[in-house]
């Protein structure tokens, strides 16, 4: 080996290992080796902020094996990802290393080809201080927030609670909308709609004016709507205009990280998450069969629209043999630029190479790679192409002798254009050949009460994009942050809609009262301009922190005196402990409300309180307490149900409840492999004889054998099956 290339992934290592000679080595450096302590806050606040970096516990056997490649090397390069958070790693990486100047590069690339990797390694360059600094900064900036405020709410409303730079401020936005809906007061409304024919054609009609005025949506009441349909009854209808209207849409700009985020979210309800980890994984390489590991979408962190030259030509040439020149745009096409900083990346989201449309790769990705990587390829090819036209009609019918005229709307699609290659829901609703003066059937009408609904809940997708509008976050943080604010039990999610929970609305409604500038829309959207000003050297980090850091923490301490827990999280009640006879107490936690005694420590009864406010009694389970023979009783917990001790406090004991798997253990034979989770949550499958029999697996298993060992067949990646014991796949 003479020439060393570190990742950050072992799966991107292995792809770009096999586009170099034996002469290169690429090795992961498996994420993040150096960050700020978790014990303490690590940065020095009176001395400019400087920051105090430490290796992982996880990380310092990496470490310890990149200092020893590293010194046999001729030449290190860092070849970590192109974006803020890559250069910040690489950097570390150097500080690690300790390497002499002449034997260390960085190389950068959008994505993971032989040609982009060879052009980076024959155009090096320097570390750019710029971009390091600037993620230095948001660390920094985060870590203060974090770290600082975080106990204050520990204190004063719940142990276990945390805020956040971007995390509280996406927070409020929730809470505002639920607010908003909780106040909406309802008002009602009318339409009078129907069903006409022209012979044996049928086509949908609405009332749209009266005396020759078109109809608000107010404007119609139950008497009115009545009315309309009595004397619409007793008439004839007869076209009296059509108008037609010639319709071109262009096609959409390839994905960024939102657009992308939005599309799974709303087409296959994938949350932003789940989206990046598969994006990352086709952005990594995959197994392509003989073209061997290929990456398959270039970079997927970043906010810009633009494509290369050379992908817009390979395109064009795709879509003329594909569908014909009709279906391309002439010269390609070039979409503006919305966003101020484009993340350091260079151009959108798209495949690597057009030729590996979704199904020609439909066999080496799992069915959701497989939906992402279609996303992704369907936009950007799109994007090259031809307008979608079509013509729109309006036709009006007026009702003889009355004051009423109803409408009709109906569109043909006259060329598909870029729709041949990306769907849009759209509802083409169909009219009949009509002309003036023609005689129509009225089959059905009749009016319908309605109601203005709400605005409604976020979805992930509108989330994201609400984020995005008022310039907070980067493509970076959307997922992690969304990510944050469900695990913290800030938000649950109910029919795929994000809503606060209490505890939620409690820290956004304190931080808003007190810490107005940390979760303020403008605010936080300029701090992410500031940082943007770093990675362009228009200024210095230290000055942006200090400019926020110092009114935050004078604040900080005074809020620390005046604030009140009880008068935040209590509210007295007229329920009285059966045990004690003390008065009981409304408190709120980490999940939510629950009645407590007054006389606590000494007596540590607690009630749970459901989200309508009423006191639920725990439910009896028929199992008994194997500990004190008292009844177990269901309880909810962070992770759901489980069983505890009616006896509790005297006795703790819980059980976790089982979901059972149907299989039969294979080690005692026995038992029964059931679902169980470990203390975080994570779930695995065991047998139910436990301890009698520890047979336990982290997959589960299929209820089948492995043909060649007789153990366990466990579910695995990629729809594919594993045996728990030997290397049998399926």
């Amino acid at each position: 080996m003479s020439k060393l290339i570190i990742v950050e992934s072992p799966t991107k290592a292995k792809t770009i290992t096999g586009f170099l000679p034996k002469d290169y080595k690429v090795v992961s450096s498996f994420g993040h080796v150096r960050d700020l302590p978790k014990s303490k806050l690590g940065v020095d606040v009176e001395n400019n902020f400087e920051p105090s970096y430490v290796i992982p516990t996880r990380a310092k056997k990496t470490v310890t094996t990149l200092k020893n490649l590293a010194k046999k090397a001729e030449m290190v390069y860092f070849a970590t990802d192109e974006d803020r958070e890559g250069e910040a790693i690489s950097w570390h990486l150097q500080q690690i290393l300790k390497l002499p100047a002449d034997k260390q590069k960085r190389i950068s690339f959008h994505e993971i080809t032989k040609s982009a990797i060879e052009k980076a390694l024959n155009d090096p360059r320097d570390l750019d201080t710029n971009l390091i600094d600037a993620q230095q900064a948001r660390r920094i900036l985060d870590r203060l927030v974090g770290y600082k405020l975080s106990p204050l709410l520990w204190k004063k409303v719940a142990k276990g609670l945390s805020a956040g730079r971007v995390q509280s401020v996406t927070l409020r936005l929730i809470v505002e909308r639920e607010a908003e809906r909780e106040e909406f007061k309802p008002e009602e409304y009318w339409t009078v709609e129907g069903e006409v024919a022209k012979d044996k054609n049928k086509f949908q009609v609405a009332l749209h004016k009266e005396d020759n005025k078109p109809l608000g949506k107010f404007d119609i009441d139950k008497e009115k709507a009545a009315q309309a349909v009595k004397d619409v009854k007793g008439t004839q209808l007869v076209v009296d205009e059509i108008k037609a209207k010639q319709n071109s849409k262009s096609p959409f700009p390839p994905h960024t990280t939102s657009t992308l985020q939005q599309d799974a979210n709303r087409r296959f309800g994938y949350s932003a998450k789940q989206t990046m980890m598969l994006a990352q994984q086709l952005y990594e390489g995959l197994k392509l069969g003989s073209q061997g590991h290929a990456g398959l979408i270039t970079y997927m962190r970043t906010d810009s629209v633009t494509l290369s030259d050379t992908f817009k030509q390979q395109a064009s040439e795709y879509i003329v043999n594909k569908l014909g020149e009709k279906y391309i745009a002439k010269g390609g096409r070039n979409f503006k630029q919305k966003s101020k900083l484009a993340q350091e990346a260079h151009e959108a989201i798209r495949p690597t190479d057009v030729n590996n449309d979704p199904e020609s790769v439909k066999s080496y990705l799992n069915p959701k790679q497989h939906k992402i990587y279609t996303l992704i390829w369907q936009r950007a090819v799109a994007s090259q192409m031809s307008n979608y036209l079509s013509e729109t009609t309006t036709v009006e019918i007026l009702a003889k002798d009355t004051k009423w005229t109803l409408k009709a709307v109906g569109s043909v699609i006259k060329f598909d254009g870029f729709h041949a290659i990306y769907q849009i829901n759209s509802k083409e609703e169909l009219l009949p050949t009509l002309a003036k003066g023609d005689q129509l059937d009225l089959k059905k009408l009749e009016g319908l009460q309605h109601f203005t609904v709400p605005p409604a809940r976020y979805s992930e997708a509108g989330l994201v994009k609400a984020l995005e509008a008022l310039g907070i976050g980067r493509p970076s943080t959307y997922a992690p942050t969304i990510a944050t604010i469900i695990e913290r039990n800030y938000v649950e999610k109910e029919e795929k809609r994000l809503k606060p929970t209490e505890i939620g609305t409690i820290v956004t409604n304190l931080l808003v009262e007190h810490f107005s500038d940390i979760v303020d829309y403008n605010f936080t959207a300029k701090m992410e301009d500031d940082l943007d000003d770093i990675a362009h050297s228009e200024r210095e980090w230290q000055p942006v922190i200090a400019e926020f850091y110092n009114p935050f923490a004078k604040n900080l301490i005074m809020k620390e005196k005046e604030l009140d827990k009880k008068e935040i999280t209590e509210k007295a009640t007229d329920e009285v402990c059966e045990k004690c006879k003390s008065p009981m107490v409304e408190k709120l936690g980490r999940f939510g409300r629950f009645l407590a005694c007054s006389n606590y420590p000494d007596c540590k009864n607690t009630k749970h309180i459901n989200g309508d406010h009423e006191i639920e009694e725990p439910e009896e389970s028929k199992e008994v307490c194997e500990k004190c023979g008292n009844p177990m009783v269901f309880k909810q917990g962070r992770f759901g149900k489980f069983l505890a001790c009616s006896n509790y406090p005297k006795c703790k004991t819980t059980k976790n409840i089982q979901t059972s798997t149907g299989v039969k253990c294979p080690e005692c034979g026995k038992g029964e492999i059931v679902e169980k989770r470990t203390k975080r949550g994570k779930p695995f499958y065991a047998c139910d004889q436990y301890p009698k029999c520890e047979h336990a697996v982290w997959s589960k298993p299929t209820g089948e054998l492995c043909p060649e060992c007789k153990q366990l067949l466990l579910h695995a990646a990629k729809d594919k099956v594993k045996c728990e014991s030997c290397k049998y796949t399926k």
